[in-house]
């Protein structure tokens, strides 16, 4: 095993491949543009968080990618739409 794996993990770039994903499609069922990439990336991570803990608290607990992808989606979709609110209504 290489030092470098105990620091950055595989799941890790798994994680932002989610969390990119999750981000724009969050745009698009939002029907906007997003945020830019680095912001959808973040919105997509902190929504995976959010949508792994909905997901678990309605009692769907499945793992794969397809899973992963959809709770991250969902979160991501809660998060923009709470952005928009507090944003200053430009699109």
């Amino acid at each position: 095993m290489h030092i470098f794996s105990l620091f950055i993990p595989q799941s890790v770039i798994a994680w932002v491949i989610i969390g990119l994903l999750a981000g724009w499609l969050a745009g698009k069922v939002s029907r906007g543009r997003g945020f830019g990439c680095i912001a959808n990336i973040l919105i997509g991570l902190v929504g995976a968080v959010l949508g792994g803990w909905i997901f678990s608290q309605l009692g769907i607990v499945r793992f794969g990618f397809i899973y992963s992808l959809a709770a991250a989606t969902l979160g991501a979709v809660i998060l923009v739409a709470i952005a928009r609110l507090f944003s200053s209504g430009k699109e």
